[in-house]
């Protein structure tokens, strides 16, 4: 029995591949996505409103699912473009979803807090 060619293979606990960095993120941006709605959504319930234009239009003329198709076409978006990178580099699209909605959630929880 040869070894040539063959070795082994360790993950190290902080050992992360590109791969399990993106399946993170796309749990991020799920999470992110809830944030943003919920938080997007008891603000106007206290009387706030939507800054974000596209958001506003999509919020008064069809609610909640206006505002979940906008949230859906940005992540269908970003699958359409995901497989033109790099597989090192495909994280990117998932970062780029859930930052702004994570800073938008963090936004919308310190306009509630002060507002109450």
């Amino acid at each position: 029995m040869s070894s040539e060619g063959a070795f082994l293979r360790h993950r190290l606990p902080g050992d992360v591949t590109p791969v399990d960095l993106e399946r993170l993120l796309w749990a991020v941006v799920i999470l992110a996505l809830l944030a943003d709605v919920v938080t997007t959504f008891v603000g106007l319930h206290i009387g706030l409103s939507e800054s974000n234009p596209a958001a506003r239009g999509a919020i008064e003329s069809h609610g909640l699912g206006g505002m979940l198709a906008l949230k859906g076409f940005a992540i269908g978006v970003g699958l359409v473009c995901r497989p033109l990178l790099e597989r090192e580099y495909r994280a990117i699209v998932p970062a780029g979803l859930a930052l702004p909605w994570l800073a938008a959630a963090v936004l919308n929880v310190y306009t509630i807090a002060s507002v109450l």
